[in-house]
Order: structure tokens, then sequence, then C-alpha cells
């Protein structure tokens, strides 16, 4: 199976990361100066580009915006919660992961796999079903991270908790009506973050086996945060909680 990938960076990150890759279209009349790096790229991976009418460009991204770089590539490969754990351990370093329960919209995701790259995240799990997966789009909006951060795709993030609860990681998740503040949890350990989705939070399910459940402090009149947001507040606790302990 075959995927597009759509702008500049996005393709020279894929490129960069070895990503295995058919084709890469150029739009006609776009600055060749601002693509050489990405053309010198290719050129050395021996990857075929052409330059292309930007109609076609338009055809394939679907209203995307492509900015004039479009690359046919293999589809995301994804990876087992098994291989993430191992990860961690083999680098030895505490298991940090992200758990997404049933993130919809590919911007939020692509963001926080833009994060969890920035913060050191050994691997983010998504469910199967009611989420969104490793998307074109997806792609383009995480700015070449999914290429680094492993991703897991699993049928029951009830099982995957277990498994990581009998593996030693802790799970944390985030919820409103918690009165435990996300600042007085120690991250300095095996740890999965658990964030819900947009709309309903964490399931009941779910929620019942992680170890902590904590909220983020909200001062305006607004009741929540954005998905991606309020895991990039929790990333970045989690880093500065391990940095201040000198992991």
């Amino acid at each position: 199976m075959t995927d597009w990938i759509f702008g500049k960076h996005a393709v020279l990150e894929a490129a960069s990361a070895g990503r295995d890759m058919e084709k890469v279209w150029l739009a006609e009349g776009m600055k060749k100066k601002s693509v050489e790096d990405l053309v010198r790229q290719l050129e050395d991976q021996k990857v075929p580009y052409h330059w292309v009418p930007r109609s076609k460009l338009d055809q394939v991204a679907e209203n995307q915006n492509h900015q004039g770089v479009a690359a046919q590539v293999s589809s995301y490969q994804y990876v087992s919660v098994e291989q993430i754990v191992a990860n961690a351990k083999h680098k030895g370093e505490h298991p940090f992961l992200l758990l997404l329960d049933g993130i919809v919209d590919p911007h939020n995701l692509g963001t926080v796999l833009r994060t969890a790259d920035a913060t050191g995240v050994h691997g983010v799990i998504i469910p199967k079903r009611r989420a969104v997966g490793l998307t074109a789009t997806v792609a383009k909006i995480s700015a070449g991270a999914i290429e680094y951060v492993p991703v897991a795709k699993v049928t029951n993030m009830n099982r995957t908790a277990e498994y990581l609860k009998d593996q030693g990681v802790w799970l944390v998740g985030t919820d409103g009506e918690s009165k435990q503040s996300y600042e007085t949890v120690d991250y300095d350990m095996p740890v999965a973050l658990v964030i819900g989705n947009e709309g309903q939070g964490i399931s009941q399910q779910l929620k019942k086996k992680c170890d902590f459940l904590v909220r983020l402090p909200m001062k305006g009149r607004v009741s929540s945060l954005n998905a991606s947001v309020a895991t990039g507040v929790m990333l970045y606790q989690v880093l500065q909680s391990r940095k201040t302990k000198g992991n």
C-alpha cells in the first residue's frame, strides 16, 4: 500500500529518515532554489522526482496545502507495544509512553507527535477503532516527527494498560474532576500518560486502570484545553521532572 505526504519539510524529513519513496512531484514554476536541499537529498538516495503541473499536485492533495511538493511513499508502519517498551529498556531509560484514547482530529495527533518527539517519548499508542491513524495530514502537521516517534495501534486499550502495568509502568491519566494537580506527581519513573479524546475524555474503564488521575488547573472561563495543548503541558512536566532528577 502507498500513501502521499505533502509539504517540503515533511518530504525532506521522510527522505532523511530513509523512508521508502516511489516518486516525488515538484510543482512547475516554483523557485528551484527553495527546494535545492530536497532535490540534493533525493538525488543522493536515487529517489525519482519529476517537475509536474501544479494541477496534478492539487488533484492528489485533495484541498491539502501541498506547498508544491508531494511524495508517494509506503504506508506508515506501526510497531508493537512490546517493541516500544523493549526499546526504552534497551536505552537504559524509564519507559515514557503516551496512550491516546480516541483522538479523532488528525491535526491534534500530528501536533502531539511533534511534541512527543521534542520531549523524548519512546512511543505513542492509539486504538484501532474510533480514532485517527497515521495519515498524510498527520504526517504534514507533525513536521516530520512521524518518522521518528514509534506508534502502536492496538485493538484493546484496556488490555494494553494492564500489560504496561505488568511491565512496571505507572499510568497517569488526565481528568478535569480530579483533586490532584498534575504538578504533584513524581514522573521520574516508568510512566504512560493517558490522554482522552476531544469530547468525552478518557473512557471510564481505562480511567479505572490509571494509578493517578490529575488535572490541569484552569483559571479562565473555558472548561478545558485542546487535547494537543493539554498533552504538551503534560509531556513537558514529565521532561522537567526527569531533568530535575538528572535523568
